[in-house]
C-alpha cells in the first residue's frame, strides 16, 4: 500500500515538475540575471510583492515550484523575491482559485488568493531581513579580513583554472584556494549571466540549452528531497485515516493539527480543494480548511528541504514563521467573517475529472524517472572517480 502510494504520488507530481523545470531552463536561457537582480534582487516590500504577484498566478504544484524557484535564484533574484515565488506559487493559481470558486463558494475563492499573497510577502520580507543582516556581518568580516591580511582578498574565480587543482566531473560550486587569506568564491555554470552570454544566438539553440541546464543541474539539485518528500507523503497517506483531520472540527486547535499534519504531505493547491470540501462536510471549519489549502502545499518536506539549501537553514525559520502565521491568523480572520456577516462556504463535491490525460501523466513519470536515475548513475560514477583520482 505505502509503494502504490508513492507511485500514485510520482504521477501526478511528474507532469507539474516537468512543467516547473522547463519554466526554470528556459528562465536561465532568456531573461539576463542584469535585468532580474534590478526587478527581485533587492530585500525591500516592492521587489517581495513583484515575486508573489509573479508566481501566484502560475498553475505549479508544490513540487513543480521547486526547479522554477531555484531557478529563479541562480538568474539573480535575492532570497525575500525567491521566498515569496515559492510560497505564493503552489498555495494558489488560476486553476485553483476556479475550482475553490465551484467547490466551496466564491467567499473562499477571493479569500485564498489574497491570504497566499499576503503569506508569501511576509515570508519573503522575514527572510529578507535575516539576508541584510547576513550581508552586513559578511561586509564587516571582510572589512576587518582586508585590513588585518596582507593577502588580498580574491572576488572572483576562473573555473579554467580551478578544474586543474580539483577533482574533475559534475558542476563545482565552490573552491577552496590553497593560498591563505583569500575568500572561497562561487563560480562555474551557477553563477554564468548565460542568458547574456546567449543574447542574438538562435531561439532553437537557447531553447535546448535550456533543456540541457533543467535535465542536467536542476534535477541534481532537487532530486533527493523530492523524493524525500514524496515517500514522507505516501507515509502520511497510509498510515493517517481519512477522517483523522474531521475529528478535530473547529477552533484554534484545529488549525494547529492542520499544521501538523501538512508539513510531511504533499498536495497542491488544486488537488487539495475537492479534500477541503470534503472536510467541511465533516464539520470542519472554513478557517482551519483554509490553514489547510495554506499550509499544506507550502510546506511539504521537499520544499522546506530545498529551502534549507538553498537559502540556508536560518531563512527556514523565516520562511516557516511567515507562512504558517499568515495560516493560522487567517483561518482565525475567516471564522470570525463567517460568523459575524454570514459569508457562507458551501462544499458542492461532484465527480472529479482527471486534470490531466492519462498519456501525458504516465509519459511525464517515464521521463523524470529516467532524467533521476541518470543523476544517481552520475553521482556513483563520480564517487568512483573521486575514490580512484582524488586520494
Amino acid at each position: 500500500m505505502l509503494f502504490a502510494n508513492f507511485i500514485d504520488l510520482f504521477l501526478e507530481s511528474a507532469p507539474w515538475l516537468l512543467l516547473g523545470l522547463l519554466l526554470a531552463g528556459m528562465l536561465k536561457m532568456f531573461v539576463p540575471m542584469s535585468w532580474m537582480h534590478k526587478q527581485l534582487g533587492g530585500h525591500g516590500f516592492k521587489s517581495t510583492l513583484k515575486a508573489a504577484l509573479l508566481g501566484a498566478p502560475l498553475p505549479l504544484c508544490s513540487c513543480g515550484v521547486i526547479p522554477a524557484a531555484v531557478g529563479l535564484r541562480r538568474s539573480g533574484a535575492s532570497k525575500a523575491a525567491t521566498t515569496s515565488f515559492l510560497v505564493s506559487t503552489p498555495e494558489t493559481g488560476v486553476d485553483s482559485v476556479t475550482i475553490s470558486y465551484v467547490l466551496l463558494g466564491p467567499f473562499m475563492a477571493v479569500v485564498r488568493p489574497i491570504a497566499a499573497v499576503i503569506s508569501a510577502v511576509t515570508a519573503g520580507l522575514l527572510v529578507g531581513r535575516d539576508e541584510q543582516f547576513q550581508e552586513i556581518k559578511t561586509q564587516a568580516a571582510d572589512r576587518c579580513h582586508t585590513h588585518n591580511s596582507s593577502q588580498p582578498v580574491q572576488s572572483s574565480c576562473s573555473c579554467e583554472k580551478e578544474s586543474n587543482s580539483t577533482c574533475s566531473g559534475g558542476s563545482i560550486k565552490q573552491h577552496k584556494h590553497k593560498h591563505s587569506g583569500t575568500a572561497n568564491v562561487e563560480c562555474c555554470d551557477s553563477t554564468k549571466d548565460i542568458a547574456q552570454e546567449l543574447q542574438g544566438a538562435p531561439i532553437r539553440t537557447r531553447i535546448l540549452k535550456g533543456l540541457h541546464f533543467a535535465a542536467t543541474d536542476l534535477v541534481r539539485d532537487t532530486t533527493v528531497w523530492l523524493l524525500i518528500g514524496l515517500f514522507f507523503a505516501a507515509v502520511v497517506q497510509t498510515y493517517v485515516p481519512a477522517d483523522f483531520l474531521a475529528k478535530w472540527g473547529d477552533g484554534i486547535l484545529a488549525m494547529l493539527v492542520m499544521v501538523i499534519v501538512s508539513i510531511p504531505m504533499y498536495i497542491c493547491a488544486t488537488a487539495s480543494t475537492p479534500i477541503a470540501a470534503g472536510l467541511l462536510l465533516a464539520g470542519v471549519s472554513p478557517g482551519a480548511v483554509l490553514v489547510f489549502m495554506l499550509a499544506g502545499p507550502a510546506t511539504n518536506i521537499a520544499t522546506l528541504g530545498v529551502v534549507a539549501k538553498e537559502l540556508g537553514k536560518r531563512a527556514l525559520w523565516g520562511y516557516l514563521g511567515g507562512v504558517l502565521g499568515v495560516a493560522l491568523l487567517s483561518g482565525v480572520v475567516v471564522n470570525y467573517l463567517a460568523a459575524e456577516f454570514g459569508f457562507v462556504v458551501m462544499p458542492q463535491i461532484g465527480e472529479q475529472n482527471a486534470l490531466l490525460p492519462e498519456a501525458l501523466v504516465y509519459s511525464s513519470a517515464v521521463v523524470l524517472a529516467v532524467l533521476m536515475a541518470k543523476v544517481f548513475f552520475d553521482m556513483l560514477l563520480l564517487k568512483r572517480a573521486g575514490k580512484s583520482s582524488c586520494s
